[in-house]
């Protein structure tokens, strides 16, 4: 307590000693020369502030905008210029003390904004990326409902062969030309040229019933672990090209290969272990057109009882799909060899076309009763793909073959005849009925004798190279009116065989086949030509066609 007296009273006290005065001025000089440092300080601040200070006061009327620029700073289009613009204006608003520190990070501010806006914003342009991953989610989400949804099938007593074409561009095509890299340059219309798109956009309405929607996912699904063929002519080919963009269509690359070996082509895919493939057999008995790249023979002979040949290519197939006809439409007749190939024969009989045909189909069946298991194997029997030659069969005199065609023909109760020798389809019919295994007719022909329109023209190859100019202007030589563009009318004939895998029992399949038959040719038998008469003319315009068309297939 004493010492604490005592330091008052040297503080306030005059009669202490002058020693005592001096010691105690240390501190007070100590305060004294801080206050001149922190002086010095600021004036070197102040005048450092007004070096940089801009001494252009903002008018009234960019006062009273600011508000509005504040609230909205991206009105224009450079935006990062109207925020530092805007920064600035409300810096000189604020006391001086504070000023120089703000301006200084402002100054920071420009430069982090100035030069990576751009960069930023070419980097915020990647948006398709993030839209290709948004679209990779809803395409992966949609697999997955998908997967979840069971097929929707028609009635088993459903003809689904008796119908009409509906328009619809939001269902059909299936998939895109430039989006199968598998398809040919014979049939890839638009690329070649094409103006008009309609064609791939009609779908087969049954009459009483629907196909059901068509999902890549679960047609593999049954293809698991599985071989499906297609044999026969060109036209089983065009098919089988449709089926490949069909399938292939949710693969991703490297996961699907396609691989020819002579006669057989094979597409793979991995991760379902199934193939699609497709055996180049014309005449499906043996022939001197079996190579399958020199058979370009209008002399053509065929071996009506042989078979194994060509037979032990099919066997341990779990879906087969058989066709032949268009290359029987060269010639009234066929030339049947007297002995055989491998022997060196040449001599050869002339037989009618219709008795030859059913001669072949009944070496067929026999094979397929003998060598193939119903409970293993699914047997297809597809009728024949017709031809439009002539366009005064749907009344259009001013028509060059199927040249310039854009639409189908409309109106199914008309009766159309377009030259298609039904003599050979009752032939396959009756042939079929008295087998023993099992066989699905596919009965494509008569509501594919409306498409008029979806042949591939003067927009295909011939001889391996593609039509010119002044050879697209010369249908009446060129126009392919036999196979057909895809996207297109072979993507209707696979709907149908996806419906008929996706839900036939084998057993079914016989049974069906007779009602289809009977109801399908109902509206062209009515100008079909009586039995074993064939009309002359028709035949000679089918003979010219068909040496055109076999000279590039």
């Amino acid at each position: 307590m004493q010492l604490s007296r005592r330091k008052t009273s040297s503080l306030f006290s005059g009669g202490l000693p002058m020693k005592h005065r001096k010691n105690n001025n240390l501190p007070i000089f100590v305060v004294v020369f801080s206050i001149f440092l922190f002086g010095c300080f600021m004036y070197n601040e102040d005048v450092k502030s007004i070096a940089e200070f801009p001494f252009s006061r903002p008018k009234p009327q960019e006062l009273q905008q600011e508000p509005a620029k504040i609230k909205n700073p991206f009105q224009e289009s450079n935006n990062h210029i109207e925020i530092l613009r805007n920064s600035r204006t409300v810096a000189e608003t604020q006391p001086e003390d504070t000023l120089s520190l703000k301006h200084s990070i402002l100054k920071e501010e420009d430069k982090k904004i100035e030069l990576p806006a751009e960069e930023q914003g070419e980097k915020k342009i990647e948006l398709p990326a993030e839209e290709k991953e948004e679209k990779k989610i809803e395409s992966t989400v949609e697999e997955e409902e998908e997967d979840d949804e069971e097929v929707e099938l028609p009635p088993e007593e459903c003809d689904l062969y008796t119908g009409s074409w509906v328009y619809d561009n939001v269902t059909h095509p299936l998939y895109k030309e430039d989006e199968c890299e598998f398809l040919t340059a014979q049939v890839t219309c638009m690329r070649n040229g094409r103006k008009d798109s309609m064609y791939q956009n009609w779908k087969w309405q049954p009459r009483d019933c629907s196909l059901p929607k068509f999902k890549a996912r679960l047609l593999l699904e049954k293809l698991r672990n599985k071989r499906l063929m297609f044999v026969g002519d060109s036209l089983n080919r065009n098919q089988w090209e449709s089926m490949v963009c069909l399938a292939q269509s949710i693969v991703p690359p490297g996961r699907k290969s396609l691989n020819k070996t002579g006669s057989l082509s094979v597409f793979r895919i991995e991760d379902y272990n199934a193939t699609v493939e497709f055996y180049w057999a014309p005449f499906l008995v043996e022939s001197n057109s079996d190579d399958p790249n020199m058979h370009s023979i209008l002399n053509r002979i065929i071996m009506p009882g042989s078979i194994k040949k060509h037979g032990k290519n099919w066997k341990d197939v779990d879906y087969l799909v058989f066709n032949t006809y268009i290359w029987w439409m060269n010639t009234f007749t066929m030339k049947v060899l007297r002995g055989s190939f491998d022997k060196g024969a040449t001599e050869y009989d002339e037989v009618d076309r219709p008795v030859a045909y059913k001669r072949v189909l009944k070496t067929w069946a026999k094979w397929v009763d003998r060598n193939l298991d119903p409970n293993l194997t699914t047997i297809f029997f597809s009728s024949m793909s017709p031809l439009h030659i002539k366009s005064l069969d749907w009344d259009n005199p001013d028509g060059i073959k199927c040249a310039k065609e854009t639409t189908p023909i409309l109106n199914m109760s008309m009766p159309l005849e377009v030259g298609t020798d039904r003599r050979l389809y009752y032939a396959a019919t009756d042939v079929i009925q008295s087998m023993k295994v099992p066989v699905h007719f596919l009965n494509i022909t008569t509501l594919s004798e409306y498409r008029k329109d979806a042949h591939t023209s003067v927009h295909t190859i011939r001889q391996g190279k593609m039509l010119n100019a002044e050879q697209q202007a010369d249908p009446e030589t060129y126009a392919d009116c036999i196979h057909w563009c895809l996207p297109g009318l072979p993507d209707t004939w696979n709907e149908f065989l996806y419906t008929l895998v996706s839900e036939r029992k084998v057993s079914h399949l016989k049974q069906l086949t007779r009602g289809t038959i009977d109801q399908g040719i109902a509206i062209t038998w009515k100008v079909s030509l009586p039995e074993g008469k064939w009309e002359e003319s028709d035949t000679d315009d089918v003979q010219t066609a068909l040496k055109e068309a076999h000279e590039e297939t």
